[in-house]
């Protein structure tokens, strides 16, 4: 016995459905007096079109589309005949001279109401309003070049592929969603999440429609990997929308909802709305109110509706133990060689499955050739996998100075060295000695550099990136601060979020224009600032990376915020023993120097940042001049330095320089 496949037997029924439509344009032009052409019409009525029908009935393995589509929307007999009238116009060239037959004028060669409801069984009046089944989802579109009965009908051409067995998206949602794959690598918490969202989507639905999954938290792709794994274990796809792409026009906003809820009535689906950024909000509200369908909605905060039912779930990165096997999974028999320095890896970054992923792509090759010694391969492939979310948000600064070119009294490099022993130890005293047990408020390391500008807070921030092989960014408070309520704390969410994955080493440079004394309460603006404030204490309590804070103004800062602070760390404006040093250290080793004298040099009354300066313009001179750099090239430097910083040179400073 010959098996027919699905697509043959739909296409077969299809066309048995299409001659009893035809069946009933002819009687009814015969009845009209009209005389059917039969080489026009190309087929003849013997009266065989309803065994047919019975006969490719039984061919089909599962249900037509035909009926599958008449089911999930209700269609009645008459309405699923007149959407057959509309499908025999693109798929039978003979119901173009039947309807003008049929209608008695030549000129009207297309399908109308008023051909429906006077040539097909069982007609009502009821499927012509715009709220009915046909043009609520617009199976058919009305041309209103005449009357409402008497314009021509035509069908949309996502349902005339769907009904011929065709899979493909409406082309007016092409571009807007687009298909995201299903991940193998999903980690079990993601994957019990996944598996209860499913469950929730095998239920019958309320009279509201299927209920809304809020996924919240950090984790962006996380997030994505939950709503992937959970539309594969429900068995339909998942579609993205972005927030930013959702109408705001009311009229375009409601045609998407009535879209996709026709696409996913038809071939099922789910759609993830992506509203992470908090863009274009009020649509998104309003779509999610409108949609009735399998829907979930990606926010970094609860989201609150009042005609929806929301299950919110809260999707955080994937554990530690999680991360170390999807670090094993991916690195394979190279694992094996680590010597146990995953667990570092796993403590800087928290990287989900899609990160570990990428990093080990990106690293394989190298990973090849270093053989037992590729942690530092790995380690710098995660720091340029987290780098791409910082990077737009704030300047990364490419870390040179190390301990040697750091001139400060011992106790401040003990200090700094004390920073890097926390960064670098805390996974031991958090997780394995029990301290993160104890909730995480505090467990993160801030660090507040005070001084005078030019005495090395900046220079010590690159020394501990470089220590610690960690990325360095430096927070740009006039793209951060807003004048507008609430977007101060978007901001420096968007900051925290992002630096979270690798743990980068943020450095919030002259703070005290960002973490001033909080102002009493005289209006809502003081109010608000009150509140951009709390929430950065709050955040840098929990932020799970170094936090730098420079100020030359110590005392302006909160003294709330001073004692969330772990370290602070004075630096003193330096002595002539230690400008001494800091002349020495000045001048790179390929620069050609002549007769300098550090004690001299030293007792300019400035601190390290003009010295740089002043040793630079001096190199600049001496180059133009072409011959090394000389006392008499820095004591003109020096005038220009004092100049700037209207301050003047003494004679006692520069006596005996040339």
């Amino acid at each position: 016995m010959t098996t027919v496949s699905w697509h043959d037997a739909n296409q077969h029924y299809l066309m048995a459905r299409l001659a009893l439509v035809r069946e009933a344009l002819r009687r009814h032009a015969a009845r009209a007096g009209a005389t059917v052409d039969i080489a026009a019409d190309g087929h003849l009525a013997d009266g065989t079109a309803p065994l047919a029908v019975e006969e490719a009935a039984r061919a089909l393995p599962a249900p037509s589309a035909l009926d599958s589509l008449c089911a999930s929307f209700g269609l009645s007999q008459f309405e699923r005949d007149l959407l057959l009238l509309c499908a025999g116009m693109e798929l039978d060239s003979g119901f173009e001279h039947l309807c003008a037959a049929a209608q008695g004028n030549p000129q009207r060669a297309y399908p109308t109401f008023s051909l429906a409801l006077a040539a097909l069984g069982e007609p009502h009046w009821s499927a012509l309003p715009p709220a009915a089944p046909l043009r609520r989802w617009r199976f058919i579109e009305v041309s209103l070049a005449d009357a409402l009965t008497t314009s021509p009908l035509r069908i949309d051409e996502r349902v005339l592929h769907y009904l011929t067995g065709t899979s493909c998206l409406d082309a007016r949602l092409q571009g807007l969603v687009e298909p995201l794959p299903s991940h193998a690598d999903v980690p079990p918490s993601h994957r019990n999440q996944a598996e209860r969202i499913a469950q929730l989507w095998s239920q019958k639905p309320d009279a509201s429609g299927p209920p809304l999954t809020n996924l919240c938290g950090e984790d962006h792709q996380g997030k994505q990997m939950v709503a992937a794994a959970a539309a594969a274990f429900a068995g339909i796809q998942l579609y993205l929308l972005r927030a930013a792409d959702v109408p705001a026009a009311v009229v375009e906003r409601e045609a998407l909802a009535r879209l996709w809820e026709r696409e996913t009535a038809l071939v099922g689906g789910a759609l993830l709305l992506d509203a992470d950024d908090g863009e274009n909000s009020r649509a998104v509200l309003a779509l999610l109110e409108t949609v009735r369908a399998v829907v979930l909605v990606a926010t970094h905060e609860p989201l609150r509706l009042w005609r929806r039912q929301v299950i919110r779930l809260d999707v955080s990165r994937p554990s530690t133990d999680e991360q170390r096997q999807l670090w094993q999974e991916a690195l394979g028999p190279v694992a094996a060689q680590m010597d146990g320095q995953l667990d570092a890896l796993v403590a800087q970054f928290s990287l989900n499955a899609q990160g570990i992923l990428s990093a080990e792509a990106t690293a394989r090759s190298s990973l090849e050739s270093a053989g037992g010694d590729g942690f530092p391969v790995l380690w710098d492939a995660c720091r340029a996998q987290v780098r791409t979310r910082l990077d737009d948000l704030a300047q990364r600064i490419e870390p040179i100075a190390a301990w040697d070119d750091l001139v400060l009294p011992e106790s401040q490099r003990n200090a700094l060295r004390d920073i890097a022993v926390h960064v670098r130890r805390r996974r031991c005293v958090y997780d394995e000695w029990g301290f993160a047990g104890q909730g995480a408020r505090g467990l993160g390391i801030c660090a507040l550099f005070a001084g005078a500008s030019g005495t090395g807070k900046t220079m010590a921030a690159e020394v501990l990136a470089n220590e610690l092989r960690l990325d360095l960014y430096r927070i740009d408070l006039s793209q951060v601060v807003s004048k507008f309520i609430g977007e101060t704390e978007k901001n420096l969410r968007r900051v925290f979020d992002a630096a979270e994955e690798g743990g980068a080493i943020l450095l919030f440079d002259e703070a005290d224009a960002l973490f001033g004394k909080r102002t009493e309460v005289k209006d809502s603006h003081d109010r608000y600032a009150n509140i951009e404030i709390s929430y950065l204490l709050q955040r840098m309590e929990t932020y799970r990376g170094l936090a730098i804070l420079t100020t030359n103004m110590k005392s302006v800062l909160d003294t709330a915020f001073m004692r969330r602070l772990r370290f602070v760390v004075q630096f003193p404006f330096p002595d002539a023993t230690q400008r001494a040093a800091i002349w020495r250290r000045v001048f790179p080793a390929a620069t050609p120097t002549d007769r300098l004298d550090a004690d001299k040099l030293a007792r300019l009354n400035v601190a390290g940042g003009n010295i740089r300066n002043i040793a630079l313009h001096a190199a600049f001179l001496a180059a133009d001049s072409g011959e090394p750099v000389r006392m008499f090239h820095l004591l003109r430097a020096a005038r220009s330095e004092y100049a700037k910083l209207e301050k003047p040179l003494s004679e006692t400073e520069v006596a005996q320089w040339v």
